[in-house]
């Protein structure tokens, strides 16, 4: 099955396109406390969730046990939910190899987000994975993204067309991973409609304060999902994580069926 089969298939099992964020910080119990916090957050939201998003740098800030952690957290995943691990590589071909062989074969993460500067040839290593998918980073959630990826181009492009047509050209080529991409919510507005039919993954939904209406009304038939990871772990609230993720899983919903319904 390819990635997207199974991403769609788990969007129409849950009703969700809730895309669980893992973004963990040691608090004052410290560093061992974090593996019980991971389990917690995991065991009551993996129901509401169409995917789980672990961003590295979060475990990567814990030095060598944070590794671990991941490696031990990943390992303990529940089967039914993809796992798109947030690392945002980018490098020259040979160590682009290595990359996808440590997230694919190693970690057995289903996705991996991708950044594409590189060109083409540094995404090829990660192109020929049966079941997997990488997504590419088109316009991201933060202000900066009018720096680069917004900018128009001479022939009346913007940057962000010219990621997309490398998912394009890979799936021209038939390849076997399938490719996707990240668009941030707060900066959408006029993005997706040329943005092709291929699954997105959407981060600015919560904390950032992101506008699902635009999303939910482009009428897009591919597995997106939208991404909260500070509005479930650190809400602040006194809801569980389960609480917070059915509530975020119904508001996503709500927005899609009112749009199908205008």
């Amino acid at each position: 099955m390819r990635y997207t089969e199974r991403l769609q298939a788990r969007i129409a099992t849950t009703g969700s396109r809730l895309c669980v964020g893992i973004d963990p910080r040691p608090g004052d119990d410290g560093i061992e406390a974090v593996p019980d916090f991971l389990k917690r957050l995991i065991d009551e939201t993996w129901e509401q969730a169409a995917a789980f998003k672990p961003n590295m740098a979060y475990f990567e800030a814990m030095g060598l046990r944070g590794i671990e952690i991941l490696g031990e957290m990943l390992a303990g995943m529940p089967d039914e939910v993809p796992v798109i691990l947030d690392a945002k590589r980018s490098d020259i071909g040979e160590t682009q190899k290595y990359y996808a062989r440590s997230y694919f074969e190693h970690w057995k993460v289903d996705a991996v987000t991708l950044n594409p500067f590189l060109g083409y040839d540094s995404l090829e290593p990660f192109l020929d994975w049966e079941g997997k998918g990488i997504y590419l980073l088109a316009v991201t959630s933060n202000a900066g993204s009018a720096d680069f990826q917004r900018q128009q181009l001479a022939d009346g492009r913007s940057v962000f067309e010219l990621v997309t047509a490398l998912g394009d050209r890979s799936k021209d080529e038939g390849r076997a991973t399938d490719v996707g991409y990240v668009v941030g919510l707060t900066n959408a507005a006029g993005v997706l409609s040329k943005v092709p039919d291929a699954p997105l993954l959407v981060p600015g939904l919560g904390a950032q304060g992101g506008d699902l209406a635009s999303l939910a009304a482009a009428g897009r038939s591919a597995p997106d999902v939208i991404n909260v990871s500070r509005g479930i772990s650190y809400a602040g609230d006194a809801r569980s994580f389960g609480e917070r993720a059915r509530d975020w899983a119904e508001k996503i919903s709500e927005a899609y069926a009112g749009a199908a319904t205008a």
